[in-house]
């Protein structure tokens, strides 16, 4: 910690006691969370971001409590306190004076995470300081508390709270024209709290204390801050005298308004006077999250990853009053929305019990595509919170949405998804057929990997075009629409059809990368011996070397053939959307488990290094090398739609281990301490194999019916999921083994829903007791039955 002398301070401490504010409660949250499990960070990492998470507004700073300036999309400025489409503050800086000594809390002894609420630890001589963050649902504001314990004699403790105002403008304001002005910061008497505003905008923030301060100073800066911007600083002097053995508690609320001054106190005010049972209503939030699609093992490591996996998913909920509600993508650089990411993130939000928050972000990406594309059916790609479009779109977005949309019907059986956007779906469909620019049945241009030099066509983005037509043959089945179905049906086996023979690579044992002529090709492959040659891949040289010398002599020139060049993660693809041929799947799942490391899949194949523990730290943002978790758990789902549990416990292993590597109780986006620090896909990876796969259910809400078609791996003899929500029923299974005898338990909530129960390769099977007859040549037995607990034995 930072030590000053406390003559150096341009105010006086006095030795007086501090009033309290009337709204006081006495009691600190830290103790209201001493039945809240937490996990606490490392010293290694202490230099790394964490989040307070709200949906309104969010808080990003170091575990040492500090508050540099980090990220790259508006440089150094995607940290500190957002409360989207502004930001805030860059952070704030507390002061302890004992006798003549000024100590910054500059750096905490450790950093502890809880599901919705983080605390640093200090220790200054014989005093043990806590701070405590927390930031309530729906709210513009946040909380920090800190207690202060005296562990020696009686003492007079001086306490100086500075806050770093940024007021600023979020990621592409310039293109509305909006510029941030130099910030003006006041002591406001009435409220007894520093309030400032951006000189150009409404755009408002105030901090305070539940203590009525005994100095203040605008601009002053006691701890040596260093922070970029147009931003001002006020700080706060209080004293407490503290007895031996006793704490002092003193709270700060900090509230912001990008509409009005008015609006600033009612928030400011309305958070200092209801923050207790805001604090309680959140805790009640999260302990029903943990509720939902709860599950329970023997393994505690993995059932620890997939609970705090879906509180890190609830902390990039972003809400936006004058754009809409929806899941972010990450944090600290994607605080805002993306079609591609939702696009898997949506399914595992459903999965876990999430379906409001799944069917707000549906409605969001929605309304922005929409706005972006002129209702064409085209799906957006990001968009920031202010509204503004950076990408109109991918082609993989468009089909995949689509996709999942049909998921989100049989998920929540909500009838308006096909009301509001069945028209989407089918002008969607249009839009992806228009952009086969060649008329070979493939639309041309950038999937998920955008290659650079690459203007052909992707394999992702024709397997979730196939998926699409799947999706919308559904849809229009259900509006009574038989011919479209039936078109819809035909064009995708004809696509699936062309892709396990068009896109398949024998002598790699693997799908392709790309399909395009061979000079383009030999272009690329040139383009990626250099690109490994730069990054020091050897491996990767060697393959390439020989790629190349068969492609110059082999094929015409000008045909469109596939190539596996890169063996980027998407070509994993035909396996997860389940259209590969069972051959060919076999084949390439084999030939992926070369392209992972004990954090899971490269995103690009041709980087693997066994050697690689870490994410190299590169100067500038890049994923050149990174291993991630969308591509592993992709591998974990794949795995298991050929059989393999087993194998697809080894990758969301593998995601275990990156979980709480770097910040306590999350997962990064790169593995396992690179990039976003939170992000909202990670909940696809998780969620879907345990409990669409492992768990086996495939719901049908809009049915009221839900099959279960366990394929559980070895190691799991006994698991349970409870309170999986389909619809408005809440399905419950629980698995237990005796001897060869495997015994699932299923409680529903609404007794008159069938269940589909499949079994594969059984010899006897029992349902509350009596024998089930079927036919013991067939491979697959299905047994359907209602009521509100069915037992099943199977042999």
């Amino acid at each position: 910690m930072q030590y000053l002398r406390a003559t150096l301070l341009p105010f006086l401490f006095a030795l007086i006691s501090c009033e309290s504010d009337q709204n006081k409660t006495s009691d600190d949250l830290f103790s209201l969370l001493k039945n809240t499990e937490s996990i606490r960070g490392t010293v290694e990492y202490a230099n790394s971001p964490y989040v307070t998470a709200g949906n309104r507004v969010y808080m990003v700073g170091h575990q040492d409590g500090s508050f540099p300036d980090l990220g790259w999309h508006i440089d150094g400025e995607m940290g500190g306190i957002w409360d989207h489409p502004i930001k805030l503050m860059d952070g704030f800086q507390a002061q302890v004076i004992i006798n003549e000594d000024s100590i910054c809390l500059s750096e905490a002894k450790s950093f502890i995470n809880y599901p919705f609420a983080n605390r640093f630890q200090y220790e200054v001589g014989e005093l043990e300081v806590n701070r405590l963050q927390f930031i309530p649902d729906n709210q513009e504001g946040a909380l920090v508390e800190f207690s202060l314990k005296n562990n020696g004699s009686s003492q007079n403790i001086g306490f100086v709270f500075t806050g770093l105002v940024d007021l600023m403008p979020v990621w592409l304001a310039e293109r509305k024209g909006i510029q941030d002005g130099t910030d003006e910061a006041r002591y406001n008497q009435e409220n007894e709290a520093i309030v400032a505003k951006d000189s150009q905008n409404q755009w408002y923030v105030a901090f305070g204390s539940d203590y009525r301060p005994e100095y203040h100073g605008i601009d002053m800066n006691p701890c040596s801050a260093i922070n970029r911007g147009n931003g001002a600083r006020g700080s706060m002097q209080y004293s407490f005298t503290i007895a031996n053995g006793e704490t002092e508690v003193i709270r700060f609320f900090i509230a912001g308004s990008d509409q009005s001054i008015e609006h600033l106190w009612t928030n400011y005010n309305g958070l200092k006077k209801e923050y207790y049972p805001l604090f309680h209503e959140k805790k009640d939030r999260y302990t029903d999250i943990d509720s939902k699609s709860k599950l329970e093992i023997s393994d505690k490591g993995f059932e620890q990853t997939f609970r705090w996996i879906k509180y890190n998913t609830d902390w990039l909920m972003r809400e936006v009053p004058q754009v809409g509600r929806g899941l972010s993508a990450g944090i600290p650089d994607y605080p805002w929305w993306f079609g591609a990411d939702n696009a898997y993130s949506i399914q595992g939000l459903l999965a876990s019990g999430m379906h409001e928050d799944a069917l707000s972000t549906i409605d969001l990406v929605m309304k922005l595509s929409r706005e972006a594309n002129n209702s064409n059916g085209r799906i957006m790609h990001e968009t920031s919170t202010n509204g503004v479009v950076f990408n109109q779109g991918n082609l993989n977005e468009t089909p995949h949405f689509i996709h999942t949309l049909w998921k989100a019907y049989q998920w929540t059986g909500d009838k308006t998804i096909i009301d509001k956007y069945y028209l989407d779906v089918k002008k969607g469909i249009e839009w992806i057929e228009s952009q086969d620019k060649d008329g070979n049945g493939y639309p041309d241009g950038p999937g998920m990997m955008e290659i650079h030099g690459l203007h052909s066509e992707m394999i992702d983005v024709a397997v979730y075009q196939a998926a699409a037509y799947r999706a919308a043959a559904n849809f229009a089945s259900e509006v009574g629409d038989g011919n479209k179905a039936n078109k819809y049906n035909e064009k995708a086996s004809a696509l699936e059809k062309k892709i396990n023979n068009e896109w398949w690579v024998e002598d790699f044992n693997s799908y392709a990368d790309f399909r395009t002529n061979r000079s383009q090709a030999i272009e690329l492959i040139e383009a990626a011996m250099v690109r490994a040659d730069t990054i020091n891949k050897l491996l990767a040289i060697e393959e390439l070397k020989k790629t190349l010398k068969k492609v110059r002599s082999s094929g015409s020139a000008g045909s469109l053939n596939g190539y596996v060049v890169h063996h980027n993660w998407v070509v994993n693809t035909p396996m997860e959307m389940k259209i590969a041929d069972e051959q060919k799947a076999k084949k390439a799942l084999q030939t992926a488990r070369n392209y992972r490391n004990r954090f899971g899949m490269y995103v690009t194949g041709m980087d693997r290094d066994e050697s690689q523990e870490k994410a190299e730290q590169w100067k500038a943002f890049s994923y050149v090398g990174a291993v991630m978790t969308l591509p592993t758990g992709v591998q974990a789902i794949a795995e298991l739609n050929y059989g393999n549990p087993d194998e697809a416990l080894k990758y969301l292993k593998m995601l275990e281990n990156s979980f709480s590597y770097a910040l306590p109780g999350s997962m990064y986006e790169v593995s396992p301490d690179y990039g976003m620090v939170a992000q909202a896909w990670n909940i696809y990876a998780v969620a879907v194999p345990v409990v669409e796969h492992f768990f086996g259910i495939r719901p049908n809400a809009n049915e009221k019916r839900i099959t279960i078609s366990p394929l559980m791996p070895t190691e799991w003899e006994s698991a349970t999921l409870s309170k999986v929500l389909v619809g408005d029923n809440e399905l419950s299974i629980e698995r237990s083994t005796k001897g060869d005898v495997k015994i699932y338990t299923i409680n529903q909530t609404q007794p008159i829903w069938e269940i589909d129960f499949v079994s594969k390769d059984i010899s006897a099977m029992r349902i509350n007791g009596e024998n089930v007859k079927f036919d013991p040549e067939s491979s697959e037995v299905v047994v359907t039955f209602s009521g509100q607990e069915n037992r099943i034995e199977i042999e």
